[in-house]
């Protein structure tokens, strides 16, 4: 499938020249790694000792019961350590950089989930770590920033663009042409130039291997379908690649925002909107105009708000490997509540996306078909946003009984 990082034309490493030994280091220190059992093993058995792996598939049964369809499981990626998917990659990238023997990491983020990992990862190995992350994001997103600032890391708000995660990326690699020698970016998704797409998939690899060994365990046969929400596609590569030789659908599910026919989304797989083209170093679908200039996006879900998603899940639409939905807001909300008052779970305003169409599509399902959805993080990150969405007065009250007490 991957020739020099291309994914049947999707890929490559539109690099700068500047740029072009740093990524040449990195691929052999990757390839190294990948061509050596001992580390992933290493890998492994830190994920098991540090960031409580393997992550538990949990049977839905009270949602089972009130859809009356297929058997519902949950992937519970928001039990991983910083409470999302996003450990398995930086912890994987750290024990990269020890290789390289480089000091500094810089990191983007959107949600904030990979920034707080990434500042974990940091301190857990002596590493000096800068985050960059929109201004927009800062302020929806601040309890995540609170505890990458309390983890050591400093975190540079972006005020260039839109302000949210494609710029918080812009000023990440530029931080990164200045400061190659000593310096790692660890890109937090399946995208950027080569070798990331293929290196964040890999480390998000276990939860997939974890997913199907689990579901066999339980029920003695593979699901029927996997879901996952589709941002930049690490959470979606991870459990997909689980799958990629079962005959499983793989259904990823995008930001439908306010709807795709208002323009304020974030769906590229599954939208007119979505279009080829080459930016921030690679060539998949993004939200582009005619003249290739980017087009702002719209989620109420800070890590899905992203203009490019992972070529290889380009790959994926283009060869019917995989189907891609979009979820609105409001019905993001709907099957966040939905889910609390049933099972007693909080999956994050991204997960909830692949929720949605789990949920739409699990009623006319049979009842001895079984469906999987990655919960790719935890939704505690998100009480300010969905405070707000569910209109909380109490909430409010609160928030404003606080600020009266700082500005005292």
């Amino acid at each position: 499938m991957i020739d020099r990082g291309y994914y049947n034309g999707f890929g490559g490493a539109y690099l700068p020249e500047i740029l072009v030994a740093t990524f040449d280091e990195l691929v052999e220190v990757y390839q190294q790694a990948k061509n050596d059992p001992n580390f992933w093993k290493e890998y492994t058995d830190l994920m098991s000792t540090y960031s409580c792996r393997p992550t538990p598939l949990t049977f839905a049964g009270n949602l089972t019961d009130h859809f009356k369809g297929a058997r519902i499981y949950i992937k519970r990626e928001d039990l991983n350590h910083t409470g999302a998917h996003k450990a398995n990659n930086v912890m994987g990238q750290g024990l990269l950089v020890k290789r390289m023997k480089k000091t500094r990491v810089i990191a983007e983020t959107g949600a904030g989930q990979h920034g707080v990992a990434t500042a974990t990862m940091a301190a857990k190995f002596g590493f000096e770590c800068t985050i960059y992350m929109g201004e927009v994001d800062v302020e929806r997103q601040r309890p995540n920033v609170f505890w990458m600032e309390r983890l050591g890391a400093k975190v540079v708000p972006v005020t260039e663009g839109s302000r949210i995660l494609k710029d918080a990326i812009n000023e990440a690699f530029r931080d990164w042409v200045s400061n190659m020698d000593t310096t790692h970016y660890v890109l937090g998704t399946a995208c950027g130039p080569h070798p990331f797409p293929e290196m964040v998939s890999w480390f998000q690899s276990i939860i997939g291997k974890e997913a199907r060994k689990q579901i066999l365990e339980r029920e003695g046969k593979l699901p029927s379908r996997v879901y996952a929400c589709v941002g930049g596609g690490s959470n979606a590569m991870g459990i997909f690649s689980g799958f990629l030789d079962d005959p499983v659908e793989l259904v990823g599910v995008e930001a439908g925002g306010k709807g795709l026919a208002s323009g304020q989304h974030a769906s590229r797989l599954c939208s007119s909107d979505g279009s080829i083209g080459v930016a921030q170093g690679y060539k998949t679908y993004f939200l582009q105009n005619d003249d290739g200039q980017m087009k702002e996006t719209h989620s109420i879900a800070a890590g899905l708000d992203y203009v490019g998603v992972s070529p290889i899940l380009s790959n994926f639409k283009e060869t019917g490997k995989a189907r891609f939905e979009a979820a609105t807001d409001k019905e993001v909300v709907e099957a966040m509540s939905l889910t609390m008052h049933k099972e007693g779970v909080i999956p994050a305003l991204e997960s909830a996306h692949g929720f949605v169409t789990a949920f739409k599509e699990a009623p006319e399902m049979k009842k001895d078909e079984i469906i999987i959805i990655n919960q790719s993080g935890r939704g505690d990150k998100d009480i300010f946003t969905i405070a707000d969405a569910f209109n909380d007065p109490e909430w409010r009250d609160f928030i404003i009984k606080k600020a009266e007490e700082y500005n005292a």
